[in-house]
């Protein structure tokens, strides 16, 4: 009996052993997973959720997250979408813990740049938040253009038309300065 003992015993070390080398396995994997999740697919795991997103310049913004792209993201407010560079916010508040990575590549190059050529070609009435050191100023208008780096807003009075004799200025703004652009929401969306 004492041989059936020893050798219980010995399997039981194996099998004690090896599950921990498994564990450890597992747990080095998990870990090697998260540090190659991105910001933008924790946001894409978190598409419809309301959250709250605090901007470097002060401002907080909450509602649904409709888009989450390669650089920005998309809130919906009541009345509202705020387009928000990913390098204006210092603080995400909601986000589910699931990651979605983006499955298309023709996604993953669509950068900001990109959705500020959609909103130029839309001739979209804008209110852009430009980051002033801690505080921001609004300036209100439609882009005129876009180029690697920056953006041509024509500026006009709040809630008036792109015409020739109603804009102020045309004010050339860095992409690092843009703490958000917001826009009225469509009729039903």
């Amino acid at each position: 009996m004492r041989w059936d003992a020893l050798f219980e015993d010995m399997e039981a070390q194996l099998a004690a052993s090896e599950r921990l080398d498994l564990d450890a396995e597992i747990a080095e994997r998990a870990r090697v997973d998260a540090a190659a999740v991105e910001l933008a697919d924790r946001l894409r795991g978190s598409l419809g959720l309301s959250i709250r997103v605090h901007l470097a310049s002060g401002s907080v913004f909450e509602g649904a997250l409709s888009h989450a792209g390669s650089q920005s993201l998309v809130l919906n407010e009541p009345k509202h979408q705020v387009l928000i560079p990913y390098a204006s916010a210092v603080q995400y508040v909601g986000l589910s813990r699931l990651a979605v990575a983006e499955p298309s590549r023709v996604r993953q190059r669509l950068g900001l740049a990109s959705a500020l050529r959609g909103l130029a070609r839309a001739r979209a009435s804008l209110a852009v938040l430009v980051a002033r050191g801690p505080g921001e100023s609004t300036l209100h208008g439609v882009i005129d253009r876009v180029g690697r780096d920056f953006l041509e807003l024509a500026v006009t009075q709040e809630g008036e038309d792109r015409r020739a004799a109603n804009v102020r200025q045309i004010a050339t703004i860095p992409f690092t300065a843009l703490a958000c652009l917001r826009s009225a929401r469509a009729a039903g969306g």
